[in-house]
This record gives structure tokens, C-alpha cells and sequence, in this order.
């Protein structure tokens, strides 16, 4: 087990590399170069120096294991008295798991994926004599690269006996998998002989939260002219630990607004649906839920958003133990933009509830998705329950590329309830191309004539 020491505020953990490997699958492996190697059949060269390396991490709240009884019992107020005189117990509420002492980490601890990795690096002059020129060199091998987390690449020209050599590193983690820890130390002795040896501290990084995200896309209506695409991520804590959820944005695109719903607004203030205390228990999960809108200047052109489109990307902030701030962004999230064909029919304003046999006004916009000019010919078909007024058969006109038309149609219903707009069909003279539209919308058909109650 690693030796411990308080050092301002904040616990140490040491690795011993002639340990084995701790709970946490902490591994610690040394290495002399080559020019440190001697024959097998010779004892090893013992250096000069002493490399350390400690892990910086914070102290946890002492918890205790209260026991109790009732008075009738034989112990009596035994273990009330005794719980009282514990000084680890919090005074009036001595049966508390959590006391008021703090406990510096007796392993190495869980390394995760987006906290930042901080180490204590001392290089002690255990001889009798003066060192020169020492050069301590951190590097942290990942899968992917090597990284250099030395604060000073400069040697320090002498270290003289019971002195040392301190640094401290920082390094946010940005892969998980194995990392290694390569500490070398270089330098020259009193007789001019230069010696260099290595040791290396291997740890794994693990994923601290599982992120799921869901894409629906909602058609715009009334007089909206863009299309509503909302995002729901759904974050997992897969830790072992609580932990406070201090932010969850979503950074969009440039092609986006977005719109944050997590919240409820009321006259005076904004409160989040998570309630006032956001924490996430082990292994919960909870649901973000985001709102964007193409901007206007994508909008309009209806040929910019097809296909695969970037939304944005996730921005999640949360804290652990004593205030330990992680962070993680993900990559860029992508969708699949729904397919309007060569040309869209939305509706720009319908009225929700009409009245039976009387007319009413409704406004299409029709938009040339396609990357050719098209000539549009309006025909309107009728249906069982929806009748339309007007002629059939109309020029609207040349339509050139990402434009779009607004026509105000006029129709009523034959039938009560719940009815769909169908009926409309576009044709293009240039391809003799014949595109139909049904179930445009709905609207509620009711009878303004009430018989009186007998």
C-alpha cells in the first residue's frame, strides 16, 4: 500500500514500484537504460538519487458504522457513551454514518475520463556527495501519443546531498484506456560518469458516464418558416460515486439555434426539472432535452440542410468528491436530415377547429428542393369528407431552385370529427412529373347547430 502524507491540504499517495500492483490495478514497473545494466552476475549500480512519485488527490469524510440498542437492552447506554467519546463523530448527531474528520486515500484510487490527472514528482540526493546537471523528464504515454508534462525542460546544475528536486504535474485526461507514467532522471556524478535511469507507473482511465442521444425532427406549421429538430441525451453516471451535475449544454452548430428545456419558467425565476439539488446517483439516468432551429439564413435556402447535417456537440460538467470538477464534450453529433423530395408542401396557417359545411382558409408553401427550375401546375382533388373550393388546374408559375410559394386555398368538410387535408397535386411541365400530397394536416370538424335539450 502506498505511504501517505498531507502536503497543503490535499493527500498524497505514493507508489512504490517494488509493490505490487494495488486494487485499483495500479502497476508500477522500473527500468535502467542500457547504460545502466550490468551483467547478471553483478549486483545492480545503486544511484545517487531517489525518484518519488505521488499521486495528488482529495481526502474522503471519514464514515462511521454507528451501533445502537435500546435501553432495555443488556449494553445499556454503553454505546451511546461510547459513540459520544469517538472524536470522529459529529457532536448531537452521533449516529451519522458521515463524521467530521477527513480520510486521506489509502490506494491509488479511479482515474476518469475527463478529470485531471495531478502528480507530485521529487527527485531526493540520498549520497553523500554533490550531484550535477539533473534533468527530470515526465512524459504520459497514451494509445495514441506521447505527452510531455514537464513544467521545465532545463537541468538544474547541482543538487547537493539531502536536497531534492520537487514538481507537480496536471494533465487533463482525454482517452481512456492504459496510460503510462515515464519518469527518467539524467546526471552526472562528482567523477564526471553521466547515469540516466527510468521508471515507469502504468494506471487505466475509465469512462466516468454512458451518453445516449435521440434525434426528432418536428415539421414546422402555422406561420414558422423554419423546422424544429429536438435532441434528447440521455446521460448514465456508471461510477461508484454521486455526482453533482453542474452543467449540460449543447454547443450548436453555426447552422442552429438552440433552445434549452430543462428548465420551467415562472414569473420571477427559472427552475430546473431536476429540482434544486442536481445530483446523479450511481447508475441513474437522466434525460436533457434540447430544442434547434435552423437559422434564417439556412432556412430559407432548403437545399443547404439535406442529408447528414452537425448539430452541435454536448458540453457536460460535473463535480465528485469535495468539489472534484470533470468535464467532457463529445464529438460532433450528426443527423440525418428528413428527405422532402423534389419539392415540399408545408402549411403556413390551418385553423384547429372548423365548423361542418362552412368554408375555411388555409395558406400551402411550396418549396423547390431540387437544383433545377420547374414549372408547377395546382390541382385539387376532392374526398370522401373534404371538398375544395376553387379551380383546379392552375398555373402557379416557374419555380427556380430553394425558392418558395405561399398560395391561400379555401375548402370546408362534408363530415364531423377529427378529418385529414388531403387531395392537393403538383405537376411539373418541364418532366411531366406528377407529385401527390395527402394528409397535409388535420382539423377538428364540429356542428354549430345545437338541438335543445328536451
Amino acid at each position: 500500500m502506498g505511504r501517505l502524507r498531507s502536503r497543503s491540504g490535499v493527500a498524497e499517495t505514493r507508489f512504490v514500484p517494488q509493490q505490487s500492483p494495488s486494487a485499483a490495478d495500479m502497476q508500477v514497473k522500473g527500468q535502467s537504460s542500457a547504460a545502466d545494466r550490468m551483467d547478471v552476475n553483478q549486483a545492480k549500480q545503486e544511484h545517487l538519487l531517489a525518484l518519488k512519485v505521488m499521486r495528488l488527490t482529495k481526502p474522503t469524510l471519514f464514515t462511521n458504522m454507528p451501533v445502537t440498542c435500546e435501553d432495555r437492552d443488556l449494553p445499556g447506554d454503553l454505546f451511546i457513551r461510547l459513540m459520544k467519546d469517538d472524536p470522529s463523530t459529529v457532536k448531537g448527531a452521533e449516529t451519522l454514518i458521515l463524521g467530521e474528520m477527513l480520510t486521506l486515500p489509502q490506494n491509488f484510487g479511479n482515474i476518469f475520463l475527463g478529470e485531471t490527472f495531478s502528480s507530485y514528482i521529487s527527485v531526493h540526493n540520498d549520497s553523500s556527495q554533490v550531484v550535477k546537471d539533473i534533468l527530470v523528464k515526465a512524459d504520459l504515454q497514451t494509445s495514441s501519443q506521447r505527452l510531455n508534462l514537464s513544467a521545465s525542460n532545463s537541468a538544474v546544475s547541482e543538487l547537493k546531498p539531502e536536497s531534492c528536486i520537487d514538481d507537480v504535474i496536471h494533465h487533463e485526461v482525454k482517452e481512456i484506456g492504459t496510460h503510462i507514467l515515464v519518469c527518467a532522471v539524467s546526471y552526472t556524478t562528482q567523477t564526471g560518469e553521466k547515469l540516466y535511469f527510468r521508471k515507469f507507473f502504468k494506471f487505466q482511465v475509465l469512462k466516468p458516464l454512458d451518453v445516449k442521444t435521440k434525434f426528432y425532427n418536428a415539421e414546422s406549421d402555422l406561420s414558422s418558416v423554419t423546422d424544429e429538430v429536438f435532441l434528447e441525451a440521455q446521460i448514465q453516471n456508471i461510477t461508484t460515486s454521486p455526482m453533482f451535475m453542474e452543467k449540460v449544454s449543447l454547443e450548436p452548430s453555426m447552422m442552429y439555434n438552440v433552445t434549452e428545456l430543462n428548465a420551467v419558467s415562472s414569473a420571477d425565476e427559472s427552475e430546473s426539472t431536476f429540482g434544486k439539488m442536481s445530483y446523479l446517483q450511481p447508475l441513474d439516468t437522466r434525460q436533457y432535452l434540447y430544442c434547434l432551429k435552423p437559422k434564417p439564413e439556412f432556412a430559407e435556402k432548403a437545399g443547404v440542410i439535406k442529408g447528414v447535417t452537425v448539430i452541435g456537440k454536448l458540453d457536460i460538467v460535473w463535480k465528485t468528491n469535495l468539489g472534484e470538477r470533470g468535464r467532457l464534450q463529445t464529438s460532433q453529433l450528426q443527423r440525418m436530415a428528413p428527405g422532402y423530395g423534389d419539392v415540399r408542401l408545408s402549411l403556413e396557417f390551418i385553423p384547429d377547429t372548423v365548423n361542418l359545411e362552412e368554408p375555411f382558409d388555409i395558406t400551402c408553401k411550396i418549396t423547390n428542393c431540387s437544383e433545377r427550375t420547374m414549372d408547377l401546375v395546382l390541382e385539387m382533388c376532392n374526398t370522401r369528407s373534404v371538398h375544395w373550393c376553387g379551380v383546379s388546374g392552375r398555373q402557379l408559375g416557374k419555380l427556380s431552385p430553394s425558392a418558395s410559394l405561399s398560395i391561400p386555398l379555401r375548402l370546408l368538410s362534408s363530415v364531423q370529427g377529427l378529418q385529414s387535408i388531403s387531395g392537393l397535386r403538383l405537376t411539373d411541365t418541364f418532366l411531366k412529373r406528377t407529385y401527390e400530397y395527402d394528409d397535409i394536416a388535420q382539423v377538428c370538424v364540429v356542428c354549430p347547430y345545437t338541438s335543445p335539450e328536451s
